[in-house]
């Protein structure tokens, strides 16, 4: 019967460098060690099969101080891996210089190498990815099945590790190749939710929203987290943030726009440059996730600088203790209170209580407040009885296409609102309600 001849990876393939959790995975460091000692040989190590026919170290684990470490590359042909694959060699050499082919190998008499045992790595499709291995600086006539049988176990493991690793991997790639279309800013579209006074029921401006492609399977916040995954958090926003700026010049004179921006495109530093020259009275840079400790220190002293480029509103006040210390710190222009306090306040004195507070709090530190999330006349009027300035939500007006949004501004007839979102009988999503354009965890 035939035998049929192992699946190696395909060309063009295996160049790419490993991913830091694969590179230093707990699972294949705690196997890598286990069978080290188990065994009594002096280097343990996995391997995989690259590109240009070479065989590439992955993970090691040895306390020899020599030139094989992790990296470490030879030409297949040289190694004893592929030989064990191709069936050149077995899987255990209880003394390496015995066998010919063995002994023709660099890496024998260069180590040197006593003795030998492997495990091919197969992928569940077939693929030869590489091998596990162990090696002996000396020969040992005493190593069995049964130590064979311990390394095959443990490869079990190890593969089942690389598979899922490089699973992840694929989908990383494939979420920084989406993303990486995301970032000259044509393929997002910006929408226009309206602002409203409580006082006289007028439009006073609009909170910016950023709508990408695919937009009932994939949500806004889902595609900031994803470039958060990948590393390009800052710069999916700074794009979103130019497309936003592009439709100002659909807001009406004498209206605003706010843009959100979270703590992490603040501090880059590259924010500033985007808004030089835009109408300050026009633009309000809203400040997402103030939550973030982190980076407070460097919120502060960015501050004064974009306060003189814009001004600030600061989201989802009122959720916590050290939204509202940053209150008294930064000092913003608006606070725009969480959804949460909005939701049936007409019905609840706890959540008029705090938004009673908050108001005071504004006053006191000389800005206004924007209810988000309104949904019913008896918000809108607790609401103004309390003294909340303004306010946004599904009873004013759902997102809607920047041209539309400019026509009610105005006072004149609607466009079809945005079609993305079905009307629902219960409250909407904090995306619908303008939280957040931009999402950071």
């Amino acid at each position: 019967m035939a035998v049929a001849e192992p699946l190696l990876p395909a060309s063009g393939t295996t160049n790419l460098p490993l991913g830091e959790d694969l590179l230093h995975d707990l699972v294949i460091e705690q196997a890598l060690a286990a069978v080290r000692t188990h065994l009594g040989v002096d280097i343990t190590y996995i391997c995989r099969f690259a590109d240009n026919d070479m065989v590439e170290v992955t993970h090691l684990c040895s306390d020899q101080d020599m030139a094989f470490q992790r990296g470490f590359r030879e030409p297949v042909e040289q190694s004893y891996s592929w030989h064990v694959l191709e069936g050149h060699l077995p899987e255990l050499l209880p003394d390496a210089a015995a066998n010919d082919i063995a002994a023709s190998l660099g890496i024998t008499a260069g180590l040197p190498v006593g003795c030998h045992l492997a495990q091919p790595l197969f992928l569940s499709d077939g693929t030869a990815w590489g091998c596990f291995c162990a090696i002996g600086l000396e020969p040992d006539p005493s190593l069995n099945l049964r130590d064979l049988a311990v390394l095959r176990a443990f490869a079990s493991q190890v593969v089942e590790r690389i598979e899922r690793g490089l699973e992840i991997e694929t989908e990383l790639a494939a979420t920084e190749a989406r993303v990486e279309e995301m970032l000259d800013g044509s393929a997002i579209t910006i929408f226009h939710q309206p602002i409203y006074a409580l006082g006289n029921n007028e439009p006073v401006g609009v909170e910016c929203l950023a709508r990408f492609p695919n937009t009932t399977k994939r949500g806004p916040a889902d595609w900031f987290d994803d470039a958060e995954k990948v590393g390009k958090g800052v710069e999916l926003e700074l794009a979103a943030v130019r497309a936003a700026l592009e439709t100002l010049d659909h807001v009406p004179d004498g209206k605003f726009a706010t843009i959100n921006v979270s703590p992490q495109t603040i501090v880059s530093g590259e924010l500033e440059p985007l808004l030089e020259g835009v109408d300050r009275n026009k633009l309000v840079i809203e400040v997402t996730d103030c939550q973030q400790v982190q980076i407070y220190a460097a919120m502060v002293e960015k501050m004064p600088q974009l306060k003189q480029l814009a001004r600030i509103a600061m989201d989802h006040v009122g959720t916590g203790y050290s939204s509202l210390r940053h209150v008294a710190e930064f000092r913003p222009d608006f606070l725009k209170m969480d959804m949460s306090l909005t939701s049936e306040i007409d019905k609840d004195p706890a959540r008029r209580a705090l938004t009673g507070a908050m108001v005071e709090l504004a006053r006191e530190i000389g800005c206004q407040v924007i209810a988000e999330g309104v949904e019913s006349a008896e918000e809108r009027d607790a609401m103004a009885a309390l003294g909340v300035s303004y306010g946004q939500g599904y009873f004013f007006a759902r997102p809607l296409p920047v041209v539309a949004a400019q026509q009610h501004l105005l006072g004149q007839a609607e466009m079809d609102e945005e079609p993305d979102i079905s009307p629902e009988e219960t409250r909407g999503t904090p995306e619908d309600h303008g939280q957040p354009m931009l999402k950071h965890g």
